[in-house]
């Protein structure tokens, strides 16, 4: 194109001004896709790197926003130099034990979050908040708050800090009575899908294997599983038996908690002929205490995990398992704070990532010396 440029604006603050012009004027209109980082350049006869600048600062300012692998597009309600211009985004926590964090949940969000900051220009760092519930005093942040459901006194912070018309987003756990925007896997589906796969399978018994205080006393986690659970029995017709719920104390999950609960089901008068264990951890326990038992898996028993951790690939047998599908959340907490939400509109935006469920294999059909048990 021929530029008729005579002052000195910088050349990537002329192609921001041009493009907020053609959006003005309605010559681009939202979601219109914009021209390449390299197309910019031929047509602005300058450099990349000058027609990055340019398309990072407008996404900076609200006027565009990027989508890994298709581009960059104009927003919804193109924003003035009012807008909250978010800089950095923060995963905040609460004294978390930092090996905690190795733990795919955590991982494949943490790698979901970076891919979308990295596509937008947006740093990314960890946060502990520690005692005093401390978010960074950075006026152009935004937080992803990783929560636990017995932090009563967040609450509290909670709503001070929707006062202050901090841009928030918490994840894995959820307050919707306070109206926070959340992003959460959906862990009753994740129930209901590992329980339907034993059903599917010819199960009728089917033991649990839940972290916690007792049945009424399971974090939401947990608590969702087991409803999808009993969904998933509902829909066969198949009565729920609290014996076959084996709730086993623990603050993290640990691969013995399973030896525990498998040696305890295994213990009752009938027996399941399938096991969900809530977590790969107590799934692998399960396993070893099947082995110990003399039992063979899937041959004398189902076992059914659920996280997908990577060890459950390389173990024998291959566990069957749920993958939480943690990454899109990373993901879809990330774009949430930086396309669908604005400082003080105090809106609920929410959204709950479906689970998948990984078939290798620890389970198969009920065996016939089993079936009429």
């Amino acid at each position: 194109m021929g530029i008729d440029k005579t002052d000195k604006t910088p050349m990537y603050q002329y192609i921001m001004n041009d493009i907020k012009r053609k959006i003005t004027e309605g010559e681009l209109k939202p979601h219109d896709s914009l021209p390449t980082q390299i197309e910019l350049a031929k047509e602005y006869n300058t450099s990349e790197i000058t027609s990055r600048r340019a398309l990072s600062d407008l996404v900076q300012e609200g006027f565009v926003y990027r989508v890994r692998g298709k581009g960059s597009f104009v927003c919804e309600n193109p924003s003035s130099t009012e807008t909250h211009k978010i800089r950095t985004i923060y995963l905040a926590h609460r004294n978390y034990e930092v090996s905690s964090f190795n733990h795919p949940f955590f991982t494949d969000m943490f790698e979901g979050i970076k891919q979308v900051c990295d596509e937008n220009d947006i740093a990314f760092y960890m946060w502990d908040m520690g005692e005093d519930y401390e978010l960074p005093n950075d006026p152009q942040s935004a937080v992803i708050l990783i929560t636990l459901n017995n932090d009563f006194e967040l609450s509290r912070r909670l709503t001070a800090w929707q006062e202050e018309k901090r841009l928030i987003i918490t994840v894995h756990f959820y307050y919707p009575h306070l109206g926070i925007p959340y992003v959460i896997v959906d862990n009753l589906t994740g129930g209901y899908l590992a329980t339907q796969h034993l059903l599917s399978l010819g199960h009728k018994r089917i033991g649990v294997i839940l972290t916690g205080n007792s049945i009424v006393d399971l974090n939401q986690e947990f608590s969702l599983r087991l409803q999808g659970y009993r969904l998933a029995l509902s829909q066969h017709q198949v009565p729920f038996d609290s014996d076959l719920i084996a709730v086993i104390a623990g603050a993290d999950e640990r691969v013995l908690m399973g030896d525990e609960g498998f040696r305890a089901l295994m213990a009752l008068p009938e027996p399941p002929t399938a096991v969900f264990a809530t977590s790969d951890y107590k799934a692998i326990g399960a396993m070893n205490a099947a082995r110990s038992l003399g039992m063979k898996v899937p041959e004398d028993i189902s076992i059914m995990g659920f996280d997908d951790v990577k060890i459950s690939e390389y173990s024998y047998p291959r566990l069957s398992t749920i993958n939480q599908n943690t990454r899109k959340l990373g993901q879809r907490a990330a774009e949430i704070l930086l396309f669908d939400l604005k400082a003080g509109d105090n809106q609920l935006v929410k959204d709950e990532i479906v689970p998948t469920l990984v078939l290798r294999d620890s389970t198969a059909p009920v065996s016939s010396k089993r079936k009429g048990k």
